[in-house]
């Protein structure tokens, strides 16, 4: 299953946050927080969730809310793992 520290580096590695990605918590907020999390970004972290954690993420399932704070994207991945029996 995914954790906290997996997601953290994944973000910090895909938006190259460097000393930053040691700061980032259950209740940073991404969207409108983190500048370098653009569309480009949330397409590419989409991505690396998807091979990573062994998932699928439809379009229907992406809303600003899934990008709220790094605990609603740990909480979603950790969703989509259990509903694909993933881990």
């Amino acid at each position: 299953m995914a954790t906290l520290d997996q997601i953290r580096h994944l973000i910090g590695d895909i938006l190259e946050l460097g000393d930053r990605t040691g700061t980032l918590t259950l209740d940073t907020p991404l969207l409108g927080n983190l500048p370098e999390l653009d569309s480009m970004a949330v397409v590419a972290v989409i991505t690396e969730l998807e091979q990573r954690f062994d998932i699928i993420v439809d379009d229907d399932d992406i809303g600003a809310e899934t990008f709220e704070t790094l605990g609603s994207l740990l909480a979603f991945v950790l969703h989509k793992q259990e509903m694909t029996g993933g881990g």
